[in-house]
């Protein structure tokens, strides 16, 4: 039994940590700050509304068919993330967005991704 543990604690000790390579500084709050949309490459339509943006925080609104979502965000390497999608800024009132989506029949997951405008 002690030869297991010593394996597991040793295991631990040496697993090394993966530090963050996000560095989150202010932003300019009008390049996200606003209503942003666009559509998916099936097709859907997205919506996102970023207000309060203070520093690297904002708030963010996505609304994508019948799913909506609030959350604070912290933004680094200009990009952040609402539940399973993912914003970046690339360009001036131009962004992508990814969003991970889960069949509920077979549990494949698969990534879409669309351009969203400011406006």
């Amino acid at each position: 039994m002690s030869d297991i543990f010593t394996v597991l604690q040793n295991s631990y000790a040496t697993a090394p940590l993966t530090p963050s390579n996000v560095r989150y500084t202010p932003v300019d709050p009008a390049s996200y700050q606003g209503s942003w949309t666009g559509s998916y490459s099936n097709g859907q339509s997205f919506k996102l509304t970023i207000a309060n943006v203070s520093g690297f925080r904002a708030q963010v609104k996505y609304q994508s068919g019948a799913t909506v979502q609030y959350q604070q965000v912290l933004i680094g390497n200009s990009a952040f993330r609402i539940g399973n999608t993912k914003f970046v800024l690339t360009n001036t009132g131009q962004a992508t967005v990814a969003t991970a989506v889960t069949d509920p029949v077979t549990g494949n997951t698969s990534l879409i991704q669309g351009q969203a405008t400011q406006g």
